[in-house]
């Protein structure tokens, strides 16, 4: 079981890694995706899943007792797989300002979605089995250097995650995003 966790905690990093280079440096701060009409919309889903990942890991990776709370967890995962649907649906149109989107970012898409994915699918397999054909919420009980990683890797995530979303919303209110765009503005490099 230890390696699960290992690997989780592998997955959680890797796609936090990913997803700030994205979120952050590409769609924010290069291509300025909440400034361009056309782009708008993506921004917005962006946000969603923005806001629904600290939620997902408290729900699913930090939660180890309560059911009903894992449950909404995965609501916010099949909604979270929803609002990725419509965003790659949406991003033809979204990027025509740039001729589309480069080969190189969609591969980062690929990647860090499947990491994303993967701790996901990982922590299902940890807290939950099928006993007797039902299937039973896994409190955990052992506690190993591997749940400990896991442990700290999940609640360390969410300060940043909770930051990148709020920003993503901000962004989408005119004063913050015109102070953004000033300072933005005074940077020469990236």
């Amino acid at each position: 079981m230890d390696i699960l966790f290992y690997l989780a905690s592998a997955s959680i990093v890797l796609f936090m890694i990913l997803a700030t280079y994205d979120g952050f440096y590409l769609h924010l701060w290069k291509y300025r995706l909440f400034d361009r009409e056309e782009s708008l919309f993506e921004h917005k889903t962006h946000t969603a899943r923005a806001i629904m990942f600290p939620l997902i890991v408290w729900l699913l990776f930090i939660n180890e007792t309560s059911f009903l709370l894992f449950l909404t967890g995965i609501a916010f995962v099949v909604l979270d797989i929803v609002v990725l649907a419509i965003d790659a649906y949406s991003e033809k149109e979204s990027r025509s300002f740039m001729g589309g989107l480069p080969t190189w970012e969609y591969i980062a898409h690929l990647f860090a979605n499947a990491f994303h994915f993967s701790a996901i699918i990982l922590v299902l397999a940890l807290r939950l089995e099928i006993s007797d054909g039902t299937l039973v919420f896994v409190e955990t009980q052992s506690v190993s250097a591997a749940f400990e990683l896991f442990q700290f890797v999940a609640v360390n995530t969410i300060p940043g995650a909770i930051l990148l979303g709020l920003l993503h919303v901000v962004l989408m209110i005119q004063k913050p995003k015109n102070i953004w765009m000033t300072y933005r503005s005074k940077v020469t490099c990236c």
